[in-house]
Order: C-alpha cells, then sequence, then structure tokens
C-alpha cells in the first residue's frame, strides 16, 4: 500500500504558518506529515529555520489522525541521542501514538552550529549506529548507562516512555549503511530513488512491516514557466545530490553550489516523480509498504499558502 504524504518545510515558513498548513494537509486528505529538523535553510531566499520538535509538539496537538515524523533528526552533534530519545517519547505520547523518528546522519549547514566540527561520511555513519542504539536502549523505560566510542550516558532513563517505544526510520544511502542500520530501524528513508536501494532492504530486513520512505519536492502553478522558475528559487540546492548538499556548511554555500546547475534542467526533474512510483510499484509488488512524501515548494507570496494536491 501507498501512502501520501505532506512535507513541513521548516526552512521555507514559521512555525505558526506550518501549524496551519499541517492541519490543511491533514483536511486535504494525507495520509502522513514529516517534519525537516534544520538549524538553517538551505537556500537564504528561503528565509526560516523554526525549532522543529516545537513545531511538532503544536501540530501533535492540533492534528488528529495523520502520522507524523522528523525527515530527518540528526542525533551526533547539534542534539545528543538521550536528549533526542526524551524528544521522541514525549512527541509520541502527545501525538497519541502517531510519531515515527526519522534519523540520518546530518548535513554539515545545521550541525557545525556547535562548533564540534564536521567528521568524515564512514565516521558519522558509525556514531549514528551508536546514537541510535542509546536511544533504543532509552526508548525500554530502564536506567541506562552507557559508554561508547562517541557518546556517554550516566544514569539516564525516560520516566514518560510510550507503551512500544517510538518507530525508528533512518536514511540510508547505499549497501554498507543498509547493512550498518537495517537491524536498529523499523523504516527505511530513501535519500535518492534509487532502486537498489529498496531490494537490497528488502533482503536485509526480511519482513513486510518495514516502511519505504521516499520524498519528491513538487512546484504547482497555473502557468508552467512561473513553476519552473519558483523551483529554481526554492530547490536548486536539490540537484546536487545528498553526498554534495551534506557537506555545505552555510545557505550562501548552497547558494554558490546550485549556481552551476542549469535553469534549463528543471523540467526534467519531474523524471523523479516517475522514479519513485516505480519504486511505490515495486514495494507493491515485494509486499513492502511505501510512503511518498511530497514538497510543495512555496508561493512567491509569502502570506499565500502553498497549494494542496487533493
Amino acid at each position: 500500500m501507498t501512502r501520501f504524504g505532506y512535507t513541513l518545510m521548516t526552512e521555507q515558513s514559521g512555525p505558526r504558518e506550518l501549524v496551519g498548513y499541517a492541519v490543511a494537509a491533514e483536511q486535504a486528505g494525507f495520509d502522513f506529515e514529516v517534519c525537516s529538523d534544520h538549524y538553517s535553510p538551505w537556500l537564504m531566499s528561503q528565509g526560516h529555520s523554526p525549532y522543529a520538535w516545537s513545531v511538532l509538539g503544536a501540530v501533535a496537538q492540533a492534528t488528529a489522525r495523520v502520522e507524523l515524523a522528523t525527515l530527518v533528526t540528526c542525533p551526533i552533534i547539534r542534539y545528543h541521542p538521550a536528549v533526542v530519545a526524551q524528544k521522541a517519547a514525549t512527541l509520541q505520547l502527545l501525538s497519541e501514538g502517531r510519531f515515527i523518528l526519522g534519523l540520518g546522519s546530518g548535513e554539515n549547514l545545521n550541525e557545525h552550529i556547535t562548533g564540534e566540527g564536521w567528521p568524515p561520511v564512514a565516521q558519522r555513519q558509525d556514531m549514528l549506529v551508536e546514537a541510535a542504539t542509546i536511544i533504543r536502549e532509552l526508548q525500554s523505560g530502564e536506567l541506562v548507562t552507557w559508554e561508547g566510542d562517541y557518546f556517554r550516558v550516566d544514569s539516564a532513563r525516560l520516566w514518560d516512555a510510550p507503551e512500544g517505544g517510538v518507530p525508528i526510520a533512518i536514511a540510508v544511502s547505499g549497501e554498507k549503511s543498509i547493512v550498518q542500520f537495517a537491524p536498529l530501524a523499523d523504516h527505511l528513508v530513501a535519500v535518492e530513488p534509487d532502486e537498489e536501494l529498496i531490494k537490497a532492504w528488502s533482503r536485509e530486513k526480511r519482513s513486510t512491516n518495514t516502511r519505504t520512505i521516499g520524498q519528491v519536492p513538487i512546484c504547482w502553478d497555473p502557468e508552467e514557466q512561473r513553476a519552473i522558475e519558483r523551483a529554481h528559487d526554492q530547490f536548486r540546492w536539490f540537484g546536487g545530490g545528498f553526498a554534495v548538499n551534506a557537506d555545505l556548511p552555510t545557505p550562501a554555500g548552497s547558494r554558490g553550489r546550485a549556481r552551476s546547475s542549469d535553469r534549463r534542467t528543471w523540467p526534467r526533474r519531474s523524471r523523479v516523480v516517475l522514479i519513485l512510483m516505480r519504486l511505490c510499484r515495486l514495494c507493491s509488488r515485494t509486499g513492502k509498504q511505501a510512503s511518498l512524501t511530497l514538497r510543495l515548494c512555496k508561493s512567491a507570496t509569502r502570506d499565500r499558502r502553498p497549494s494542496l494536491i487533493r
């Protein structure tokens, strides 16, 4: 079964707007809503970056049906995994069981702000394995002490731990990360529309209860050229690919990288939608559950809500 979700883009809107979009998306019939967890927007022209967890807490009270998720939270530098575990447990209780904790190895854009540096990708993935393990341990509600390669936890307990814990989805980018994270994750977040990722995840998990979550930006306007121009203004960073985007330190860096993308290539990005739909069909054939999350480009008029696909 394919579910369709809506992305609450913290990079594009303020907190009150995002809560309003969440309510409208539920009313429009979306199945779930995910929220980016950024400290900075990708581009200065996007102009926002409220605290995702406060937004999701408000959304949990303003909605009643849709599932909620972070897409994704990095628990290795800006946040300590013990703090992420507490936030996730609280949000699961506030939403009455509708929350999925999406985790990833992060982007320099958001993590460099603490002044702790930006480790290479192999180290970040090792850190994520340890962080996810700590989060799993704390979800038990038992007292946890941990002395690892990257993190320490001293006599911590989640006093308000939801029954059954919090489902975890982890962003993966290749065979190695699938092997690393499949034992720790309930669901997959695909960072790019790669069919081989889905097949490898299916082989590793061997479960029909796991879900595959993909995401694609969509820009709509009555006039095609205006839609293309808005997509280029708001999402030109997207063309660089995850490997490039993860290492860019500031919105200015994203802007500089994006300048190398030719505006005329944007109409061809529609192929991504078709690829993701094929992934959904693949999941259906293999008995997996697929979730497709839509990022809708914000209208050029700031006080106007983006159009919702019904």
